[in-house]
C-alpha cells in the first residue's frame, strides 16, 4: 500500500505541474525556439489581446532601425514636450516638460523601467524627423510626429507578418483610446525574435540597472533605472520586457538561453544554439508563470532536439 500511495502522490504532482502550465492563469502564451522560429507550445497564441508596455519593443525597434538605416544619432539631445504627459499615466522617473535628454537614455528609460513619457518623446522626435524627410506629396494629411511614428510601427508589424496587431501609440496605454490597440502572443514572439537579433536591443533589455542623466535648466539630473523584469539574470533569462494595463492584465516576454549544444556526427561537428522566447499575456502572476513556462520550454526543447529538431512549417513563426 505504501508503494501504491507514493506512486499516486508522484503522479498527482506531475499532473498538477503539467496542468499549471497548460491551463494556468494566463489568457495566452507561446514558447518558441528562437533559432528556428519553431513553436514548441502555445495556448491561444493567435488570440487578439491588449499587450500594454510590450508595445515598447516595437517602439524601440523603429528607433533603432531609424538610427541604423537613416543615420539617426542616438546621442542627440531632445526636449520633453508638455504633450508627453497627456494620457501617458504615471511618471515614475519624475520627468518635467522642458527636460533635455539623449535619445539613448530615453531608450533605456523606455525599455528598462518601461517609462511612458520616454516612449512618447522618442516617438515624437523620431516621427517628426521622418516626417521632415517625406516628399510633400507623399505625406498626405498633416500628421503629428507621434502619428508618423505609429505608422512606422504598423509598417514594421506588417513587414514581420504580425497579422493580428494594431499599434495606436508608442507606449501601449489602452485607457480612453480609440481604436483599441491589440496584438497576439504569436505576433509579439515574431517581433521579439526580430528585436533580439539586434545586438543593441539585446544590450538595452539585459540591463538590471542603468543610470541615466538629463538636463533641467542649468542643473544636471541623474536617475538610476531599475529593470521591471524580476526574472532577469535568473534561469538563463537575458531579457526582454514587461507590460501591464487593466485591460491587458500582466504581460511578459522572456528570452532564456543555455550553453550551445555540440553534437559530433563522425567527422562533422554541429553546434546548436539553445535559446527560448516566451510570451505571456493576461496573466495574474506573470513571473511565477514565466518561470514555470521556462522549465516547461526546456523540457519540450529537449524532446524536440532528441527527435531530430524537425521543423513543421505549420508551427513556424
Amino acid at each position: 500500500m505504501k508503494i501504491s500511495y507514493r506512486i499516486h502522490i508522484a503522479l498527482t504532482a506531475v499532473l498538477l505541474c503539467a496542468g499549471s502550465v497548460s491551463s494556468g492563469f494566463a489568457s495566452a502564451f507561446i514558447i518558441v525556439d528562437s533559432q528556428t522560429g519553431h513553436v514548441l507550445q502555445d495556448q491561444d497564441g493567435r488570440q487578439k489581446r491588449q499587450v500594454g508596455s510590450l508595445t515598447k519593443v516595437a517602439t524601440a525597434m523603429v528607433v533603432l532601425d531609424w538610427a541604423e538605416h537613416k543615420s539617426g544619432n542616438l546621442n542627440q539631445m531632445v526636449v520633453i514636450s508638455p504633450d508627453a504627459f497627456v494620457g501617458t499615466g504615471e511618471n515614475t522617473i519624475g520627468f518635467q516638460a522642458g527636460d533635455a535628454i539623449s535619445l539613448r537614455d530615453l531608450l533605456y528609460a523606455a525599455l528598462v523601467q518601461s517609462d511612458n513619457i520616454a516612449a512618447y518623446t522618442l516617438a515624437d522626435y523620431v516621427g517628426s524627423t521622418i516626417s521632415s524627410l517625406m516628399p510633400a506629396a507623399s505625406s498626405g494629411k498633416l500628421m503629428t510626429g507621434v502619428g508618423v511614428f505609429v505608422t512606422q510601427m504598423n509598417a514594421l508589424a506588417k513587414q514581420l507578418k504580425m497579422e493580428r496587431t494594431l499599434f495606436v501609440n508608442p507606449h501601449g496605454i489602452d485607457d480612453n483610446v480609440k481604436p483599441l490597440p491589440y496584438s497576439a502572443a504569436e505576433d509579439m514572439a515574431r517581433l521579439t525574435r526580430y528585436a533580439m537579433n539586434r545586438a543593441s536591443f539585446r544590450f538595452y533589455v539585459s540591463q538590471k540597472e542603468r543610470q541615466i542623466s538629463f538636463q533641467r535648466g542649468s542643473r544636471k539630473m541623474a536617475y538610476l533605472l531599475r529593470n521591471t523584469n524580476e526574472l532577469l539574470g535568473s534561469r538563463g533569462v537575458d531579457g526582454v520586457k514587461t507590460g501591464r494595463t487593466a485591460r491587458a492584465g500582466d504581460c511578459l516576454i522572456l528570452s532564456a538561453n543555455r550553453e550551445s549544444e555540440i553534437v559530433r556526427e563522425g567527422a562533422q561537428t554541429a553546434v546548436y544554439p539553445r535559446h527560448l522566447l516566451i510570451v505571456v499575456l493576461g496573466s495574474t502572476n506573470r513571473f511565477a508563470e514565466g518561470a514555470a513556462l521556462i522549465d516547461r520550454g526546456w523540457q519540450l526543447y529537449d524532446q524536440w532536439a532528441a527527435a531530430g529538431r524537425l521543423v513543421d512549417p505549420k508551427k513556424l513563426l
